[in-house]
């Protein structure tokens, strides 16, 4: 006979992946508006609004499961670690709403250099969908591939932000100061969703083994 805790258990899974959908699709929206100059900021507006919604749903089942079953062991590490996990599928929706509103702040990006923000894009996106088949597959190791892919994203970062910095006049006469700004806080957007895919794998890791990722 199925137990009622296991059916709150599929309806937060069942939730859990809608969002996973929903982030990915925003993040790579997101990036797909500032590689061709499209105005997709209503689009990803509403999808992170959707995504704020369903994060209020997990947390409101999540403790209603645990006040009405009080669930042990594999089950409680399960609903607890969702609502992490759902904070991070949501900050990847609140992230990809950051990156169109620096489009729509600063203006086209037509004329600017996007090569380093495509770069690191790419990396990204690996990461997210590796968190979310992390999740899927309960693949407790994935955080550590995930980590390493994020010192990659740091370093990219860092060295933008170094390269900004120490730019001369006529390095910067090539380029607007409106190209580096939405390049480097576009970065800075990326590189907080790359934290967040290795923290979804954080929350995998411990559903599965009960103990703390080892991050390096």
């Amino acid at each position: 006979m199925t137990r009622l805790l296991d059916l709150g258990i599929t309806k937060i899974s069942n939730i859990i992946m809608d969002m996973a959908k929903l982030s990915e699709r925003s993040v790579i929206t997101a990036i797909d508006a500032y590689e061709k100059g499209i105005n997709a900021k209503r689009q990803i507006f509403d999808w992170s609004e959707q995504l704020r919604i369903l994060q209020d749903e997990v947390a409101d089942l999540a403790i209603e499961l645990i006040a009405r079953y009080q669930p042990v062991a594999t089950d409680l590490r399960f609903i607890r670690s969702c609502m992490e996990i759902s904070y991070g599928f949501s900050r990847f929706g609140r992230y990809a709403y950051d990156i169109v509103d620096v489009l729509e702040a600063t203006g086209s990006t037509a004329d600017c250099d996007k090569s380093v923000v495509l770069e690191m894009s790419i990396t990204v996106r690996e990461m997210i969908h590796t968190s979310v088949q992390a999740l899927q597959s309960r693949d407790k190791d994935a955080a550590q591939q995930l980590y390493k892919k994020d010192d990659t994203v740091d370093a990219l970062y860092k060295n933008y932000l170094r390269k900004v910095l120490t730019a001369n006049s006529a390095d910067k006469s090539a380029a607007s100061p409106r190209c580096y700004t939405s390049a480097l806080l576009i970065l800075r957007y990326l590189e907080r969703i790359s934290d967040h895919a290795c923290y979804i794998a954080d929350s995998v890791h411990y559903i599965v083994t009960g103990e703390s990722s080892p991050r390096r």
